[in-house]
């Protein structure tokens, strides 16, 4: 099995990970004044993933959508491993799409192809919400 990152210590609680694509994220473990913690890359991750395939879904049912964003929200265990237990994510999204394909494009994504949301399902409660503005 190939890596798929690399992350070295720093100093004083910060990391660099270095991704297979060759992209540098500098993560933090405590203070995060100079990156986010790798629990907020989890839930980023997720966001990305979603955002990525809600609007190819939807380019490909030939959907004029103009802005998309993702809010993703987490709840947390109370004591070590501090997983995520719930999981919110609200769907902002923009354009004259049809309500219905848009809830098509969403279910797809987080049912079948977005591999984040699959991974995180297994282990927490995950909700959705949809704007359209």
């Amino acid at each position: 099995m190939e890596p798929i990152a690399t992350v070295t210590h720093i100093s004083n609680g910060k990391f660099d990970a270095v991704t297979a694509s060759g992209h540098t994220v500098r993560l933090e473990g405590g203070a995060k004044e100079t990156g986010p913690s790798p629990m907020e890359m989890v839930l980023a991750a997720l966001g990305a993933c979603s955002t990525v395939t809600v609007v190819e879904f939807l380019e490909k049912m030939r959907q004029p959508v103009t802005s998309l964003e993702v809010e993703v929200s987490g709840e947390r265990a109370p004591e070590p491993p501090r997983v995520y237990t719930t999981i919110h994510t609200h769907y902002r999204i923009g354009g004259d799409v049809d309500e219905g394909r848009v809830e098509r494009a969403i279910a797809l994504t987080e049912d079948k192809y977005c591999s984040v949301h699959t991974m995180l399902a297994a282990s927490a409660k995950m909700t959705r919400t949809v704007e359209f503005v």
